[in-house]
């Protein structure tokens, strides 16, 4: 098996997960960059990584093969162009970034330098809802003409740091619609295709210590598709709920029920399609070896650079949106 140098750029929470699941495909010899000189030793020491780097441009004296970007979302684009620039294939973690800045000329590096650049949305390397977008596009259950989405968590126990992170404000990628929303947006264009039109409305309702909104309800047209989208990062059971509605039946996929179940008989029962349940490493370790088996050629990106842009586009219509208090189009 190839093993390919992986460098992990920022190495707070979900650097430190993409670090621990690039190891635990064992494709990967890891290194790190981090600025912060006591977390950068930590993580070294717990996880053994020999090569750990001040900034960037000390870890391209040895380039690497493939590189993660998980700094906070404002530094994403400029530090994948540096990467790009230097022929490194790059996996940037959502969302792509907090403005389209930058976007273009990193879109013509990627295409000039040939290297492989994906966002990481993770949802899309999910097992589930793989197999029910497998189904829906091979017709079995008609034309889709409906998405429903409900999902909801309480931040608080799964991001207890939130207060002092990326998250307490919207400049730096903060906020339910570009920190939790996005990821549900992203998993339904892949299901029935790219938004051309939301509304959007959201507030802050509960969580402690910051002032970004925590619940978002959001109204889309995908094409033909009508789509409901209702999440909030303050409630106890922590649930996520896609439903597509078809011309010929329903699917819908339950992540916390580790199951997709469909109906095409109205009063039917749901003919369920479990699977065991997955870790939240087991996802994101799929999600690194999709990304390497991009880098080899065997299949492309999970998301790719432009699919990252459609969402980063939905992301700042919506919050276009939130202050016009009425319908914004995507960009093209």
């Amino acid at each position: 098996m190839r093993s390919h140098r992986v460098l992990i750029i920022g190495v707070g929470s979900i650097g430190e997960r993409h670090l621990r699941c690039c190891q635990a495909t064992g494709r990967a010899e890891v290194r790190l960059v981090e600025i912060n000189p006591d977390l950068r030793q930590t993580i070294a020491e717990r996880y053994g990584v020999s090569k750990a780097y001040e900034d960037l441009s000390e870890a391209l004296h040895d380039p690497p093969d493939a590189a993660v970007v998980a700094t906070p979302a404002p530094a994403h684009v400029s530090l994948a162009t540096q990467l790009a620039e230097a022929g490194v294939s790059v996996l940037i973690e959502k969302p792509l970034s907090t403005s389209l800045e930058g976007v273009d000329r990193l879109r013509e590096v990627v295409r000039a330098r040939g290297v492989v650049a994906g966002v990481a949305y993770v949802y899309r390397c999910h097992p589930l809802l793989r197999a029910m977008r497998q189904a829906i596009g091979q017709g079995q259950f008609g034309r889709p003409v409906e998405l429903i989405a409900v999902a909801g968590q309480h931040f608080p126990t799964y991001r207890p740091a939130y207060r002092s992170i990326y998250y307490n404000r919207r400049e730096t990628g903060g906020g339910a619609i570009q920190d939790a929303l996005t990821h549900v947006l992203n998993a339904a264009e892949w299901l029935v295709g790219p938004i051309d039109r939301l509304v959007a409305d959201a507030a802050h309702q509960v969580l402690e210590g910051v002032t970004v909104e925590d619940t978002a309800h959001l109204l889309a047209r995908h094409a033909t598709v009508l789509a409901s989208y209702s999440l909030n990062q303050h409630q106890p059971p922590n649930e996520l709920t896609i439903t597509v509605v078809c011309e010929r039946g329903a699917a819908r996929c339950e992540f916390h029920a580790h199951r997709w179940r469909w109906m095409t008989t109205p009063g039917d029962d749901w003919h369920d399609e479990p699977l065991p349940p997955l870790e939240r490493d087991e996802l994101f370790t799929a999600q690194a070896h999709a990304f390497l088996d991009a880098v080899e050629g065997q299949r492309p990106v999970a998301c790719t650079l432009d699919e990252g842009l459609q969402s980063l586009r939905v992301n700042l219509a919506a919050l276009e949106s939130l202050a016009t208090q009425g319908w914004r189009q995507i960009g093209g």
